[in-house]
This record gives structure tokens, sequence and C-alpha cells, in this order.
């Protein structure tokens, strides 16, 4: 049951993620870093990324061994998908990247928290959240490049 419970949480940050991210005229004719990624990549990407964090969520589940440690893993869990689910709508719906800038560092707390809390808990499930951290770090970066390449907005 735990792993249902994490591939549906990740299918619907995926595709909650993907309804929120219109790739427009907006966003396309934004300036971007050199190293900035093709589109088509990002989806694949994401499906990965989340596609190991199920698989890290449903890990922990298992490997706890007390209701507290299970609620640690829920917590850790239902905080990154909030601020997770934060990031597209402030970059891509209200067209604010500088907005996204700031909630992209709480989105990367999150991630250096589950990999912290999850490690006494199960050292292969807070691993599974690595690329996930690599990935927001990179698209911090980017996130950055782009405010410094097209400020101010609004």
């Amino acid at each position: 049951m735990p792993v249902v419970v994490a591939a549906g949480g990740a299918i619907l940050l995926g595709v909650v993620g993907g309804l929120m991210t219109p790739i427009g005229s907006w966003y396309a004719n934004l300036r971007k870093p050199r190293l900035q990624p093709p589109n088509w990549l990002f989806g694949p990407a994401w499906t990965v990324i989340l596609g190991l964090a199920a698989w890290s969520a449903a890990a922990a589940w298992e490997a706890a061994t007390s209701d507290a440690a299970r609620m640690s893993v829920v917590i850790l869990f239902a905080t990154n998908a909030l601020f997770h689910l934060l990031w597209s709508p402030l970059f891509f719906k209200l067209r604010r990247p500088d907005w996204a800038l700031i909630e992209v560092v709480f989105l990367w707390a999150s991630l250096v928290a589950l990999v912290v809390g999850l490690w006494p808990i199960s050292p292969f499930a807070a691993k599974l959240i690595l690329p996930y951290l690599a990935w927001v770090s990179f698209a911090a970066w980017l996130n950055w490049a782009i405010v410094r390449l097209n400020a101010p907005f609004r």
C-alpha cells in the first residue's frame, strides 16, 4: 500500500506541476543562460526524479520502525510537496521568476531536510532524493540566471 500512495502522490505532483507550467510566448521570449536545457528534457527529468522520490517515500515508510518515524516521513514529504507545487505557478502563471527564486530556497531546504531526516530511517531512501536535490540546485541556478538576465518583473 505505501507504494501505491507514494506513486499516486508522485503522479499527482507531476500532473499538477505540468499543468502549472505553460511554455508559451512569454517564457519563449525570456533571455536564458547558455546552460538552459531544451524544453523537452524537463518532462522526462521530472518523471525520473518524482519516480525516485516515490520509491524513497515507500522505502522510508517500510523502514520506519515507529509511528513517530512514519509521521516524520509523512511530514517531510508533505512539506516538500507543498514547496514543489508552489514554484511553477509563481514562475509561469504569475510570471514572477523573482518570486520563484525566493520560493526555490524553501524547495531546496525541504530536500535537504528530506535527506537529513530520512538518513536515520533509511540511508537508501535518503540517497534516492539526491538526484532531486541536484536537479533543484541546477534549477535554482537557472532561475537566478533568468532573473538576472530579464529583471525587473512587473
